[in-house]
């Protein structure tokens, strides 16, 4: 469904009858709608999956006394549409949101709703550094982080298609690289290599996009950097 703003804004962002509505870093765009075929990969069958056991789980699974706590988290924390504008989420919104990285990666579903009404800091040392030779990426994280050093942190990372060295914007798609488990004891030290989800070469554009979740279900925005490919 399109958002739209009219008639002072006129700002529009998503599908509306056969056209699309977005922007990239020239501005914003309109272009024909095409309906791409679905190819079904695991990925995709991984999330839908998760997204439907979760809405199960809420439904069935919480009580209504953790329902409503979610939903007065929802209430307290903003968010920024794809138009810029101030909303919030439902408590439902929150709770698939949250836990849907965690079932993808086969972590334990969080269903106690955060008490603190914020989405938690998105990572502020990210770097990342990649090798042909090895098809491995090298992330550079805050190994200090309070995600880094609680049972239950975690950090997702996910890797773009590799582009053209003259590509200055990418939206899509992203893949799993991996994931840095947080602990009290033995916290993650950075940087940390992982195997490439995408064959690459060297000065290729390479996406490295993360968000990092707190033990107790704070979930936090992308952090993203991009770099090129070396030998």
């Amino acid at each position: 469904m399109a958002l739209v703003v009219l008639p002072e804004g006129q700002q529009r962002s998503g599908k509306q009858g056969g056209m699309v509505w977005s922007h990239n870093a020239g501005g914003p765009y309109v272009r024909n709608r095409a309906i791409p075929t679905n190819p079904n990969t695991a990925r995709q069958v991984a999330v839908r999956n998760a997204v439907r056991a979760l809405t199960i789980a809420w439904n069935n699974t919480l009580t209504p006394a953790q329902r409503a706590a979610w939903d007065v988290y929802g209430a307290n924390v903003s968010w920024t549409n794809r138009l810029g504008q101030t909303i919030t989420l439902t408590g439902l919104n929150h709770y698939v949101r949250t836990n849907t990285p965690l079932l993808v990666t086969k972590e334990t579903r969080i269903d106690a709703a955060p008490v603190l009404f914020n989405i938690g800091a998105a990572e502020l040392a990210l770097a990342a550094a990649g090798s042909e030779a090895t098809q491995q990426i090298t992330v550079t994280f805050d190994d200090t982080a309070a995600w880094a050093n609680e049972v239950g942190g975690f950090q997702f990372l996910y890797m773009g298609l590799p582009q053209n060295a003259s590509r200055n914007y990418f939206s899509s798609p992203y893949r799993l690289l991996g994931y840095v488990t947080g602990d009290l004891i033995a916290p993650p030290v950075s940087p940390l290599p992982f195997t490439a989800p995408y064959p690459f070469a060297e000065g290729q554009r390479i996406w490295l996009r993360t968000r990092v979740i707190r033990a107790d279900g704070r979930l936090s925005e992308f952090a993203e950097v991009n770099f090129l490919g070396a030998a």
